[in-house]
């Protein structure tokens, strides 16, 4: 199975109807450990990476989606989904289309270059846990079994560290506190390969 630039095109469109649904869930999760406004800054940048008109080259299209979380969000989300897109364009440069298969690599990709550039580590409690476990249990499935496998990793990674603290960024002041709270990252992301 190949994903060109028209499969991203569309991909977007069902994340920004998804995320849009979700905006609210998604402030008020954020509001009780950040500042509120993830829900906005989700469903905005892919609403106006959904009607970017994406280049054929598949690097380059993700590249486009990268500079519009850029151009739309200054949150620490914003900047990591930018990130994330950054490093997967980076290695897709120069293809007219990817294989299903190349996904896993480039979700690994993503999740080093979010870790050093937001200075996170796996186990504090944010979407790199949720982008890990996608990129794990992705790996080696067939193309049609792995948006269900991704949303499987991304709902069980919620639900297991719903039980932890956060230890990383504005929740972790909250501490202890923040035990028995979903991450809003981890549950963005849920929402966002929901939509896929």
């Amino acid at each position: 199975m190949t994903i060109d630039s028209t499969t991203l095109s569309g991909a977007l469109g069902r994340i920004a109807a998804k995320t849009a649904d979700a905006s609210a869930e998604l402030c008020a999760a954020d509001g009780a450990l950040g500042d509120g406004d993830l829900g906005i800054t989700v469903s905005k940048g892919f609403s106006e990476a959904a009607v970017a008109t994406l280049p054929q080259d598949f690097g380059m299209a993700l590249l486009e989606i990268a500079k519009v979380f850029q151009r739309v969000s200054a949150s620490s989300y914003g900047t990591l989904v930018a990130t994330a897109f950054m490093a997967a364009a980076k290695a897709t440069k120069g293809k007219s289309s990817i294989d299903a298969a190349e996904i896993p690599g480039l979700m690994v990709a993503a999740r080093d270059a979010m870790m050093a550039r937001g200075k996170g580590s796996l186990g504090d409690k944010t979407v790199l846990d949720s982008v890990d476990a996608i990129a794990r249990a992705i790996d080696g499935a067939s193309p049609e079994t792995m948006i269900g496998k991704a949303v499987t990793a991304a709902r069980d990674t919620v639900e297991e560290y719903k039980t932890k603290p956060n230890k990383l960024g504005r929740a972790r002041m909250f501490g202890e506190k923040s035990i028995g709270l979903v991450d809003p990252g981890q549950l963005a992301l849920l929402r966002i390969v929901e939509g896929l």
